[in-house]
């Protein structure tokens, strides 16, 4: 059977959902096929994303695939790209209004038959800590890694969230703009060349 229908018929964390302050149901965003060529590693589905059942359908999406290069409609084709969260669904928020973190279990289950089906990806976007942590070995901060994409490149790079809360990020490391974007976007519009 194809994972995907094993996965959009997930509730491992159902229990777990339902104790949060948001108290929802497990929704998985599945979105992706086999042939995708570039694989975005992301953290989790946000409300938005959660209610809308389509990633990253939020200011976090515009930003990221302003980064990328790619328009709407390239960055929803899942011909061309995977999208696999650490964690398919929402994981809430707490009691403050904070987003929780990807349940582990979610990844534990999933993540390795999904990246088996996915034979054809020549690019890897690790968007976030969580991504990055599951991706590269070694303890070090989204930061550093991000600092040191070059060790990666070009078949992966490690990135910051696209959420706005990253803005001052962005101003102070002004190298992510100048040095980084160019040479992803160049190396994204190789990988989906037609």
């Amino acid at each position: 059977m194809d994972v995907r229908q094993d996965l959009a018929r997930c509730t491992l964390c159902a229990d777990r959902f339902a104790a949060t302050a948001t108290a929802h149901e497990p929704r998985p965003v599945v979105w992706f096929q086999p042939g995708a060529r570039l694989l975005i590693a992301s953290q989790a589905p946000g409300l938005r994303v959660h209610q809308a059942q389509t990633p990253f359908w939020d200011a976090s999406g515009k930003r990221l695939r302003d980064w990328m290069g790619v328009d709407e409609d390239t960055f929803y084709d899942r011909s061309r790209i995977a999208i696999v969260p650490m964690a398919f669904c929402f994981p809430g928020y707490d009691a403050k209004g904070s987003d929780l973190p990807p349940p582990k279990i979610c990844a534990q289950t999933w993540r390795a038959q999904i990246i088996e089906s996915l034979d054809k990806i020549q690019l890897t976007l690790l968007v976030g800590g969580h991504a990055q942590s599951w991706h590269i070995t070694g303890k070090q901060s989204v930061t550093a890694r991000v600092q040191n994409w070059r060790d990666h490149a070009p078949r992966v790079f490690p990135l910051p969230h696209p959420s706005w809360r990253n803005t001052a990020w962005l101003k102070k490391n002004p190298w992510f703009e100048e040095d980084l974007l160019p040479t992803l976007r160049s190396q994204i519009a190789k990988v989906l060349k037609p």
